[in-house]
């Protein structure tokens, strides 16, 4: 996506590309109220994770993330005595659930499309209608509502949302299942951020778990381990809604005129102390 393109609206297979200026909420807000929806939102909050971001993003949730709409907040964490309590807004709830710490940040990285795969298949998918899973160390900057609902969701990368795709960091190596030739794919997806209708989540997650796996039984690690399997999901599936960075956009970066409304924002990232081995 070169700069020229700064401002696409839909893609080549027609999917739409969402801007702050590309909606109409009220309209959005009319047809949900004849077709009401749940929305559910997994997070993952382990390890040091959970005592640096937690608060902060269920805070933001619960003032930003579909608000007026049925919520239900997945936690998946390892410790449930640091669960921050927060009470949380009219038709919101939480459900907590305890996860295994991985010793290595990588490995909780991919691991985590198994276990979003398994919760869907066991009971999300009877709970709710659309599912965006999300990474915890983000914080909801602004109303992230109706205009994101779509089959299957994925998030422009800020880093990378302007260059071609020639440029942007795909998995090289052909021996891993993430793969992507050069010369080939169309955006590069942000793994902080995806979502659909539970169906399509889990056929997502379940895809890029098992891609992962094969990887590991081959001693492959893909370069952005989650996020480069996502986008190999993503190039062979094409998604059928894209967010823009504005949906997903890290503050430390200067914005561009393209950039009018940030809904969420990365926190930052206290790596020195996130992602010592455990």
């Amino acid at each position: 996506m070169n700069s020229t393109h700064m401002r696409m609206r839909t893609t080549n297979w027609s999917a739409p590309i969402v801007w702050t200026d590309t909606y109409n909420e009220s309209a959005l807000k009319k047809y949900y109220k004849k077709h009401p929806v749940a929305v559910g939102l997994v997070v993952f909050a382990v390890g040091r994770y959970l005592e640096y971001y937690l608060e902060s993003f269920l805070l933001s949730a619960n003032m930003f993330f579909m608000v007026n709409q049925r919520v239900i907040i997945y936690v998946m964490l390892d410790d449930f005595s640091r669960m921050p309590f927060i009470s949380l807004n009219r038709l919101r709830t939480y459900k907590i659930f305890k996860v295994k710490q991985e010793r290595r940040w990588q490995d909780i990285s991919m691991m985590r499309m198994k276990t979003i795969s398994e919760h869907i298949a066991d009971h999300i998918r009877h709970e709710v209608d659309y599912v965006f899973c999300m990474d915890v160390d983000q914080i909801f900057k602004g109303s992230y509502g109706l205009e994101t609902l779509g089959e299957s969701v994925a998030q422009l990368h800020t880093y990378w949302y302007k260059e071609s795709p020639n440029k942007v960091p795909y998995e090289r190596n052909e021996a891993s299942e993430a793969y992507i030739p050069l010369g080939q794919g169309d955006f590069y997806y942000h793994a902080a951020v995806f979502g659909g209708t539970t169906a399509q989540v889990l056929k997502i997650t379940q895809e890029c778990a098992r891609r992962i796996m094969n990887d590991k039984k081959n001693n492959i690690e893909a370069v952005w381990h989650d996020e480069s399997h996502l986008n190999k999901y993503f190039f062979l599936h094409k998604p059928t809604k894209i967010l823009s960075p504005e949906f997903c956009w890290d503050l430390r970066k200067d914005t561009t005129p393209d950039i009018e409304t940030v809904k969420l924002s990365w926190n930052f990232k206290h790596y020195e102390f996130l992602r010592k081995e455990v």
